[in-house]
């Protein structure tokens, strides 16, 4: 007997089969196997088909009951991962009424932006522990502001994974950490944030009926089932964000745990149950998955840090390099400190974490008589670790502790250099697992038992590949970050 996981994000749906009793995971598929299209209007837009992710959903489902020969019946639930902050809008026969306004739209800034200063920053801080910013809130509001005749016809507002639910089910609901995902929740209160809803002059009555992360949401129905290829009664038994569903995927559930992604940009989503917001303007406050209304918190601290691996990818493209392999292997050669070369790698757009500031790459203290690329290859290794370290330096000072990170074995954290010098700098074990956000989302449907301990030890036994751990020469990583930051900082300073 297996679940089904999905991940819905921007570019393709992956989706996973695991089986129940051991948590292995099966197989994975992706659809469509080449890039989904993407609407850009105007600058500065982004927007998506729902009915695409229902598409594609179903053709991956066909997939794997094919790859792997399994039968509708055997698929025992349903769990379901989404690209966070996106806006569906149906009418009252549930059809979508315009494309999916997404994460990467900025179409809303000047709406959030306005909201938080009416508010007051320390009425946003102490219940929505968020600006409004450009999130799901925002951007409704701006369909009701620019495209009224389509706000009237609104019968409930989605993010993408409650639209995927309703495909299957023809049910409408969604949870807390989605909400609180939106700017819809007041953590205060412990309700729905009714000081930004009034505010922006939203009816109440467009908020979908609550359920809980974990737990029976919905069915899939007739229709669901005969479109899907999934049995009319599978139960939908998990939704969550994107972020939220990789530290879950990672076993992330409580305060000093933290995951972090390290692909062409950089996520560090690390868990708390304080309500204390000193850094909002840079660091995101989410209901994590496991927020309880009523219980201690959970929320999700989320940075995200944009020039990532991009600086590397940059490298591979512009250097004489065949792989990234080759320049892991040139960076070894070079010691701790890149000989002081630094890279401070922000060359991929405004970063929320520096106050929005657009830095742009910065390639300082080269000499052209002594550095190879080798020292470019190091440097720029070092430089993207020491913009994690930075960040989670901010988020220790708005009282997150640290105690130990799990990222996936991808990308970045797949390089020792890299790995090594967080977990030295930061004193703290980073466990890599080989794992998705679609298996996580399938292993999550399992959830509805309450059983976390066997939840978790599926994750250990089934993905685990390493740990770094701190090494006793912390020294020379201690002075090669602080020369980094010091560049940094001159920088900030000047601009």
């Amino acid at each position: 007997m297996y679940y089904i996981g999905f991940d819905i994000g921007s570019s393709s749906i992956k989706v996973a089969l695991v089986e129940i009793a051991t948590g292995k995971s099966i197989g994975v598929v992706q659809e469509p196997e080449t890039e989904m299209s993407m609407l850009a209007i105007k600058n500065g837009w982004a927007e998506q088909k729902p009915e695409d992710w229902w598409k594609h959903s179903c053709n991956a489902i066909a997939k794997l009951k094919k790859n792997y020969g399994i039968a509708s019946e055997q698929i025992k639930g349903i769990g379901i991962s989404y690209q966070m902050h996106g806006l569906v809008l149906v009418d009252k026969n549930g059809q979508s009424l315009r494309p999916s306004i997404i994460w990467c739209d900025s179409r809303a800034v000047a709406i959030g932006q306005q909201a938080f200063e009416t508010l007051g920053e320390e009425k946003c801080n102490e219940h929505l522990l968020n600006s409004p910013s450009n999130f799901t809130a925002s951007k409704l509001k701006w369909v009701k502001e620019n495209e009224p005749e389509i706000y009237s016809q609104v019968h409930k507002f989605m993010l993408p994974g409650d639209y995927l639910a309703f495909r299957f089910s023809n049910t409408i609901n969604t949870t807390i950490s989605g909400l609180s995902e939106g700017i819809f929740w007041d953590f205060k209160k412990d309700d729905i944030a009714d000081i930004l809803l009034t505010h922006y002059g939203i009816d109440f009555n467009l908020i979908p009926d609550i359920v809980p992360t974990f737990g029976l949401q919905s069915q899939v129905d007739a229709k669901g089932a005969q479109e899907s290829g999934l049995a009319e009664g599978t139960p939908i038994f998990y939704r969550a964000g994107d972020q939220p569903n990789n530290a879950l995927s990672l076993n992330v559930f409580n305060p000093g745990e933290v995951a972090a992604t390290g692909g062409t940009s950089g996520v560090v989503y690390a868990v708390t149950d304080s309500l204390s917001v000193k850094e909002s303007a840079r660091v995101n406050n989410f209901a994590h998955v496991n927020y309880t209304k009523g219980a201690d918190p959970r929320i999700g601290k989320l940075l995200c840090i944009n020039g990532a691996g991009i600086q590397y990818r940059w490298l591979l493209n512009n250097l004489a390099v065949s792989s990234y392999d080759e320049m892991n292997t040139l960076a070894e050669g070079v010691e701790v400190g890149s000989d002081g070369v630094a890279i401070i790698p922000f060359g991929n757009g405004a970063e929320r974490m520096l106050n929005n500031q657009d830095l742009g790459t910065r390639l300082v203290n080269v000499n052209l008589n002594n550095h190879t690329k080798a020292h470019l290859c190091r440097a720029a290794l070092e430089g993207i670790a020491f913009s994690f370290i930075y960040g989670m330096e901010i988020m220790k000072a708005d009282g997150i502790e640290i105690k130990v990170m799990r990222a996936g074995n991808d990308n970045l954290f797949r390089s020792p250099i890299f790995a090594n010098t967080i977990a030295i700098v930061m004193n703290c074990e980073i466990q890599i697992y080989n794992t998705t956000g679609a298996i996580g989302a399938a292993r999550a449907a399992g959830l509805h038992e309450g059983d976390f301990e066997k939840f978790g030890k599926n994750i250990t036994e089934n993905d685990y590949v390493m740990s770094y751990k701190p090494l006793p020469n912390q020294k020379s990583y201690q002075e090669a970050y602080q020369n980094w930051k010091k560049e940094l900082e001159l920088i900030l300073n000047r601009d």
